[in-house]
């Protein structure tokens, strides 16, 4: 039986950096100097529960997503392998046009709080290919937000960044022996210097759009 998280010899490649950016990089714990494979597993590790467990390439769970019986909730929480919220992610249906907002979590060892850190919209404005859609993802709240792009197939997610690069990419996971997995079993290539954590919270979103979470 194939194993649902990904083998570290056939899937992680490493780029190479100087010693002095992959210890500004390392600061940052969900920051890697190489490419990242991760697997993603559309299931709660609550029992009969909904959700989302994300593998790394060793098989050990770095992120998880435990909606308990609630499928389609209007917030959710994305927390590490011990249950610390990253990123709360709530839906803001208004007329019309609706949309996402992200929370990132700070702690400083007494108290936590909530910081605002992401929204994502649709955009309606372009020439969409069937079965495609856009959506808008702003960092910040200033005029020099960072911002990336969702480009959301019914079979994929690629993520961008302004300059049109790809930095993120999901889809359906593949044996070593060219079998698909289940449509609930996915890959997500994350590219070197990107928040992973970041990129798991906008892939929520997407889980969110398609009713998988």
């Amino acid at each position: 039986m194939a194993k649902v998280h990904p083998n570290k010899s056939n899937y992680l490649s490493t780029t190479s950096s100087s010693s002095s950016s992959f210890s500004s990089i390392s600061s940052n714990f969900y920051v890697s100097p190489r490419r990242e494979i991760f697997t993603l597993w559309m299931k709660s590790l609550v029992y009969h529960g909904n959700g989302c467990t994300v593998y790394d390439s060793n098989g050990k769970i770095v992120y998880r997503i435990d909606n308990y019986n609630i499928k389609r909730s209007k917030q959710v929480h994305l927390m590490d392998s011990n249950g610390k919220v990253l990123f709360s992610i709530r839906n803001r249906k208004v007329p019309v046009f609706g949309h996402w907002d992200g929370y990132k979590w700070s702690y400083d060892g007494v108290t936590s709080k909530e910081i605002p850190w992401f929204q994502v919209k649709k955009i309606h404005n372009v020439l969409r290919e069937v079965n495609v859609n856009y959506y808008n993802v702003i960092l910040g709240c200033n005029s020099e937000a960072s911002c990336y792009n969702i480009i959301l197939t019914t079979k994929s997610i690629k993520i961008v960044n302004q300059h049109g690069r790809l930095v993120a990419e999901v889809k359906q996971k593949q044996a070593s022996s060219g079998v698909l997995f289940g449509d609930d079993v996915l890959t997500l290539v994350v590219e070197p210097r990107v928040d992973q954590s970041l990129i798991m919270a906008l892939v929520t979103v997407c889980g969110l759009i398609h009713h998988k979470i």
